[in-house]
């Protein structure tokens, strides 16, 4: 994955791809999926027994909270391919799991949402006068 990335964006021919992240999905490698409208309830096990039944999940994975470690009501689904990714999107989109109505779809790539701004740590150096 390295290798590529570095491939990608080093090669003024290779620049205009899309990320890595998107290759690997549309190769059929794997394929992630959002999950959104979970239970706070619902565990990782039960979201990984939920969509195993559509095909092989290499992860599952709920998003929690740094602070309190409680579920942000939303995960992620990882397939081995994207035919059983395709098949779990029309089989559980809208469906009830642990009591509430869950939202499947393709999982969007990560987008840098620092923005390039330094974080400010401490106060600013004393100019030196000339």
């Amino acid at each position: 994955m390295a290798a590529l990335r570095i491939l990608i964006t080093r090669n003024p021919k290779y620049s205009s791809l899309s990320p890595p992240t998107l290759l690997i999905s549309r190769r059929g490698i794997a394929s992630k999926l959002f999950v959104g409208g979970l239970s706070f309830y619902t565990t990782e096990i039960g979201l990984l027994d939920a969509f195993s039944q559509y095909g092989q999940v290499m992860e599952a994975k709920i998003v929690t909270d740094r602070v309190s470690d409680k579920s942000k009501g939303f995960g992620f689904v990882t397939y081995a391919s994207v035919d059983e990714a395709e098949r779990a999107i029309t089989e559980m989109n809208g469906k009830a799991l642990n009591g509430r109505t869950i939202f499947v779809d393709y999982a969007k790539p990560t987008t840098n949402l620092g923005g390039g701004m330094p974080i400010a740590r401490g106060p600013p150096d004393p100019i030196a006068k000339t």
